[in-house]
């Protein structure tokens, strides 16, 4: 089992057993794992990202109508299928380099309301941007959680097929 693979194992198996599991507890009985796309070496993307200056916070909405601050750190372009896209890094108060975004897929093979990575800093200025990691927010299994919803800037018209797909009929 190569290490993607393991990882979406272990997620499938926190999502079914832990009590922390975001999905509804009536539900786990029946639950058989999130649906992924096949790894995707394409979107496994090191980039060196155009950094803001002055890196300005914004206040990020959230699915049940709060705000959270996070800070607009940079933006990187890559093609996805041939098509152009440009994301906005935005870096997160729990200290990590975060993404949202809505792509070409969204709401009908992946979560409507977007997904998220999470960059791995790399110390050269370069970061790894592998949206095989990409992954539904928890309010796209529950909704008693807040999740941030991407921003407009990181909406984009190139379909992302790498990472979760949608949650819900078949699951």
């Amino acid at each position: 089992m190569n290490d993607l693979a393991g990882q979406r194992a272990a997620k499938d198996h926190y999502f079914k057993h832990s009590p922390e599991s975001p999905i509804p507890r009536a539900e786990r009985a029946d639950f058989a794992g999130l649906h992924y796309y096949p790894e995707n070496e394409a979107l496994r993307l090191v980039v060196r990202p155009e950094e803001f200056e002055p890196k300005e916070a914004i206040q990020m909405l959230t699915s049940t109508g709060g705000e959270q601050i996070y800070q607009r750190w940079g933006r990187f372009a890559f093609e996805s299928e041939g098509q152009p896209a440009a994301l906005t890094i935005y870096y997160a108060t729990w200290g990590g380099y975060f993404v949202p975004f809505v792509d070409a897929t969204s709401g009908r093979e992946t979560y409507g309301a977007g997904r998220y990575l999470e960059l791995e800093e790399l110390g050269d200025g370069s970061f790894l941007a592998d949206f095989n990691l990409a992954y539904n927010p928890y309010c796209a299994y529950n909704d008693r959680y807040s999740c941030p919803i991407p921003p407009a800037e990181n909406r984009v018209a190139a379909p992302i097929r790498a990472g979760e797909m949608a949650y819900g009929a078949g699951h």
